[in-house]
Order: structure tokens, then C-alpha cells, then sequence
């Protein structure tokens, strides 16, 4: 059975916080915000738009641009940041409902930067494995610039986190498109290390964890995760991605485009290299910063829409998150022509 990316929109947020006003916050330099960094500025959500919000405007503007009729879906699949509108709430029902999805299941997954390729993954897997699921929408949303404090010099590389929106239609029996192979690798030896610390069981929310501002992203030891992920990172990003390129029966010589999350410009750069491709075939999100899971995915709908990926391009999605997961998955954009 085929499964198929059918359609794709984007949502960003209005306001645009500029290197400047990082710098500003942070006390960063502007100059090594944009050339190390890799970010020239990133929208931020209103203080009244949250999550389902983000997603609703993706999934809205996907609807609007390709005649579809929400009665139609069968299922909505939430799999963006995990800070949501509430604490232990599925943001999935209450975004079908908005959107007039009466008809489909609704659920969520919780996952942070690694989402994309993941949702792709598990999604195929749905649509595979039940007979009774023929499309599925993705969306997924981040505003996690609000859990930043840019005070805090251990959450420094955080400071790009921005908000934003992206929606994706799988469906079965595409013919064009194709979803192909997905692959992982999960570390979780640094799986402590990122975290909003306050607000769990572990510590809960008091008086005090307010004053202390442990409701904000904090990193637990920055200089033992940063050694730690220097030696595996780039090894990881290229193992996720020939995992999945063998999945697809592609090698790394095939890849067309990637699609990755925001990183600083050095790791971008050497993974591109790693890939063999050029940095003119590699969406680089400068203008938007990282917003969880919807990375690749709004890089993949905007290298569509400028034409930076053709029919017969094979298009790499790639990520890495807190925990810690590579993930990748690839797509064959264009017309299917059975074997």
C-alpha cells in the first residue's frame, strides 16, 4: 500500500523577534546570533495564541487551499510541542473539533524535535496497519519561546526557539509523493538534561519554584551534554538518515533536499557535507528559528511552494531532540510509476 504526502500549509506567527532583540534579551552579540547561531530573527506567538491556535491556522489554511472537507478526515494526529494550552490535556480534539473534523479519531503523541520524521513514521504506520484510516492530518505547533529565559546562560542554546505551525494529508493509495522509508536512534542517557525542571511530579509547582524560575527550559549540566553530543551527533544524524534511506532503497548518494531542524550553522553545514550535497539544497530556517517538530515538515512546504523541490527529487526529512532521538524519514516528491 502507497502512502502519500497529499498537501501541506504553514502557519507563522506575525510578530518577528530580530537577531537585534535577542541580542537585546540575551546579551548575546548580534553578530554571533546570525553567523554562529544560524538566526537572522523568529516569530513569536501573541500572549492569547497557543498551541491549538498555531495548529488550527495551519490546519485551516490547508483545508482552504485544497477544497477539502473536514467531515472527510479520518483521523487528526497533534504531534508537536508537548507545553500545550494545559497541563495533562490532548490538544488533538479540541483542534478536530475547531477545524469541523467531526468524523476522525483524534489523538497525540508527546515528542519534541525529533516530531516530524517521527509523526511521518507513525503515521504511515496508522494508515498501513488499519483498514479503517484512508487519510491522516498532521499538525503540530510549538511556542516554546515562552518557556525561555534568557537570563539563564545554561539555556543559551535554546535562545532560537521559536513559535509556529505546520499541517501535513497523508493518504493511501497515492500515486504521487510517496512516503518511503523512516529510522531512529535514541540515546537516553541524555534524557535529563533538558528540561523544564518545575511542574512535574518530581517538583511540583510551588511559591517558591516561581521565584526560582524553574518553570522555564533549563539544562542540567550544559558542559557534560555538550561533550557528551559533540562525539554522537553528527555520526547520529547520518546513521537516521542511511537507516532510512535503506528503508527506501536509496543510499545517501540519492538524496535531492533535506529538510532539517534549525541548528547552529556549523552543524547544519556539517551534515550537509556529510550528505554530499550543496547548502543550496539544504532549507536552512534563519528566519524562523526551531519550533519543536514542525521544522522539516514547514521546510519541506516551503522548498515546495518555491520550487526548490522538483518531481523526482528524494527528499530527506531529519531531526534530533531532547531525550535523546535522531530521526529520519524520506519522501519520493512527484508522480509514482509503479515497477
Amino acid at each position: 500500500m502507497t502512502v502519500g504526502v497529499a498537501a501541506s500549509a504553514a502557519y507563522l506567527p506575525e510578530r518577528w523577534m530580530t537577531a537585534a532583540d535577542i541580542a537585546d534579551a540575551s546579551g548575546i552579540p548580534e553578530s554571533v546570533l546570525v553567523e554562529k547561531f544560524g538566526i537572522r530573527g523568529k516569530h513569536i506567538a501573541a500572549e492569547d495564541e497557543h498551541v491549538s491556535d498555531l495548529s488550527v491556522k495551519a490546519a485551516e489554511r490547508l483545508v482552504e487551499e485544497h477544497g477539502l472537507d473536514p467531515q472527510k478526515l479520518d483521523a487528526v494526529v497533534y504531534f508537536g510541542s508537548m507545553w500545550r494550552d494545559y497541563a495533562v490535556w490532548q490538544a488533538a480534539p479540541w483542534i478536530a473539533h475547531r477545524i469541523g473534523a467531526k468524523n476522525a479519531l483524534a489523538l497525540e503523541y508527546g515528542n519534541v524535535s525529533c516530531g516530524g520524521p517521527m509523526a511521518l513514521r507513525l503515521a504511515r504506520n496508522y494508515l498501513t496497519g488499519d483498514d479503517g484510516i484512508r487519510n491522516v492530518l498532521l499538525v503540530g505547533a510549538s511556542r516554546e519561546s515562552y518557556l525561555l529565559d534568557y537570563a539563564n546562560e545554561r539555556s543559551r542554546f535554546m535562545f532560537n526557539f521559536g513559535d509556529g505551525a505546520v499541517a501535513g494529508l497523508l493518504t493511501t493509495g497515492a500515486d504521487r509523493n510517496l512516503l518511503l522509508g523512516s529510522h531512529t536512534l535514541t540515546d537516553g542517557s541524555f534524557s535529563l538534561q533538558v528540561k523544564v525542571p518545575a511542574g512535574g511530579s518530581v517538583e511540583p509547582a510551588s511559591h517558591a519554584s516561581v521565584d526560582a524560575r524553574r518553570h522555564f527550559l533549563d539544562v542540567a549540566d550544559p558542559a557534560q551534554m555538550k561533550g557528551g553530543l559533540d562525539e554522537v551527533s553528527l555520526p547520529n544524524f547520518v546513521a537516521a538518515a542511511e537507516g532510512a534511506l535503506a528503508r527506501s532503497g536509496a543510499t545517501v548518494a540519492d538524496v535531492s533536499y533535506l529538510c532539517g531542524i534549525h541548528m547552529k550553522r556549523s552543524m547544519h553545514e556539517a551534515i550537509v557535507e556529510a550528505l554530499g550535497l550543496s547548502l543550496d539544497r539544504a532549507a536552512y530556517l534563519d528566519d524562523t528559528g526551531h519550533m519543536s517538530g514542525v521544522d522539516p515538515l514547514l521546510a519541506l512546504d516551503r522548498a515546495v511552494r518555491s520550487g526548490d523541490v522538483r518531481d523526482g527529487d528524494l527528499v530527506l526529512l531529519l531531526a534530533a531532540g531532547t531525550g535523546y532521538t535522531w530521526a529520519a524519514s524520506v519522501v519520493r516528491w512527484g508522480p509514482f510509476t509503479a515497477p
